[in-house]
Formats: structure tokens, C-alpha cells, sequence
């Protein structure tokens, strides 16, 4: 898997992440969900498997969604250095 893969990645979620957070609208919200599920249907499959740490919907459940967001973020940002 290559650094630019992993940047791509980060930088993706890391936007992502920083509009959802904030925003009350909740169409914004479920429109940033959406592109994170198309996203992850185009991700590096062992990059995935890395940040889904064996989680079955792992970017792709709404409960769980901003948290997930955070995490795969964090590991990013961590396989960036």
C-alpha cells in the first residue's frame, strides 16, 4: 500500500469528518455518509481491513458513523509519520 494511498485517504476523512462534525444540517450530514460509503467502495481493500481492525461496517454504520470517522482519522494521520 503506498503513502499515496494512505494520504489520499486521510485527507478525504480528515474534510469529511471536520464538515460533519460541525454541521446541523442533516442532509449535509447523510450527503457526507454517502461519500464516505463511495469511498470506501473504491478504498485500498488491506487499507481498509487496517482501519476496520476486523469491524464488520466499519465507515458504513449511522451509529457508529463519527466515531468511526475519528478512528480511521487518528490511525491515518499515525501512518503518516
Amino acid at each position: 500500500m503506498s503513502q499515496d494511498c494512505i494520504e489520499s485517504a486521510y485527507c478525504f476523512i480528515h474534510q469529511k469528518l471536520r464538515v460533519y462534525e460541525f454541521s446541523t444540517n442533516l442532509t449535509q450530514r447523510d450527503d457526507i455518509e454517502y461519500a464516505i460509503s463511495q469511498y470506501v467502495d473504491g478504498m485500498n481493500p488491506q487499507l481498509y481491513q487496517l482501519l476496520a481492525d476486523g469491524r464488520d461496517g466499519f465507515l458504513l454504520d449511522h451509529v457508529s458513523f463519527e466515531q468511526d470517522m475519528r478512528k480511521a482519522q487518528e490511525q491515518l494521520e499515525k501512518m503518516m509519520l
